[in-house]
């Protein structure tokens, strides 16, 4: 017997599908989906065998902003006439009387993210890797060139001082876990004054995806970018500030320790940061003399979530069952020391 999904009043939904996606054809099969940050996400596949996903938020009292809808409608429904690689848009449902939230479809992907060394190593021949890495990079050289106002999308988030907003937001992080943490550490303030004290001009605002790794993206048979998947956190900000978040995880010959061994991008036949830095700024054509400083920030800010989650723990707010908290707290340390490694090459 089918198990009935969850979240979903399946006869409302497929009624709503008939009558404004003539895309799809009911009756679906429904499959759940893990992953999707605990958003309602299910693969279904129609009368005719064609696949799609289904997204809704979960069940329950919800944190304001949180789990918005029709922020990553919004997103993929204008992205979709871009160069920008993201799920078909098929439909998006604001009647909430349908199945109790609002839900939208798209289109699936024949693709798989990359999490760890295993994954790299499974999906990804070595002669494979430098085509994805630059296709990863290309991708979001590809969404920084897309000005928000031509696509709608220009009210997705404030426009000014990005990064002095996200500095702030982060000290309030540290400042508030340090009690809880038992652990504070002289560089995260100093860090903090620096990049206040240090802010470069922003230049032009371009959408930033805000969690861009080799985990939100769907790579295909071909290891090219499929998709660019969970806009979650997506707002209008410094694309700079996105390239040094999405350079953080990759290695360059410069390095003066080695990456950690499980990391997706520690398995030889990728190119160095430096290289894939080089391509984005060909594609773009943007300065990027100022990156030790983004690049620097987002070590800073690693510290500071880290720290949180730290904090956490250390208030029994979490199980600390088969949690390392000494290697944890080393993360905060090892994030804060390469922060001022990049600062000292700004």
């Amino acid at each position: 017997m089918e198990i009935a999904p969850e979240g979903y009043q399946v006869s409302a939904v497929e009624d709503w599908v008939r009558a404004e996606v003539p895309e799809l054809t009911p009756p679906f099969r429904w499959t759940r989906l893990e992953g999707g940050h605990s958003n309602l996400t299910y693969q279904i596949e129609d009368a005719r065998g064609q696949l799609a996903v289904i997204r809704r938020p979960p069940q329950g009292e919800l944190l304001p902003k949180a789990h918005d809808m029709s922020r990553e409608w919004a997103l993929i429904k204008a992205l979709s006439s871009t160069n920008v690689p993201v799920p078909k848009p098929f439909g998006f449902c604001e009647d909430p009387d349908v199945t109790g939230a609002w839900f939208y479809i798209m289109g699936m992907i024949d693709g798989k993210p990359l999490y760890n060394s295993e994954d790299t190593r499974t999906l990804v021949p070595e002669a494979k890797r430098e085509t994805l890495a630059f296709s990863f990079f290309d991708a979001l050289a590809d969404l920084h060139q897309v000005d928000p106002d031509a696509v709608g999308l220009g009210t997705l988030g404030k426009r000014d001082s990005y990064v002095g907003r996200q500095v702030k937001t982060w000290y309030r992080s540290w400042t508030s876990s340090v009690n809880g943490a038992q652990y504070d550490d002289d560089r995260a303030h100093h860090l903090q004054n620096y990049f206040l004290e240090n802010l470069p001009d922003q230049g032009p605002i371009r959408v930033v995806h805000g969690d861009y790794g080799l985990h939100n993206c769907l790579f295909g048979s071909d290891c090219t970018v499929a998709a660019v998947v969970d806009w979650e956190i997506s707002t209008l900000g410094d694309p700079l500030a996105d390239l040094a978040y999405a350079l953080n995880p990759w290695p360059d010959p410069s390095d003066q320790r080695p990456i950690t061994p499980d990391a997706a991008t520690s398995l030889p036949g990728f190119p160095g940061r430096g290289e894939l830095a080089e391509r984005y700024a060909q594609r773009t054509g943007r300065d990027l003399s100022n990156l030790p400083y983004y690049i620097a920030f987002n070590r800073w800010k690693t510290a500071c979530i880290v720290h949180g989650v730290y904090a956490r723990y250390m208030e029994g707010k979490k199980s600390t069952e088969g949690v390392d908290l000494d290697l944890l707290k080393s993360r905060i340390d090892l994030s804060l020391e390469l922060a001022d490694e990049a600062i000292q090459k700004a």
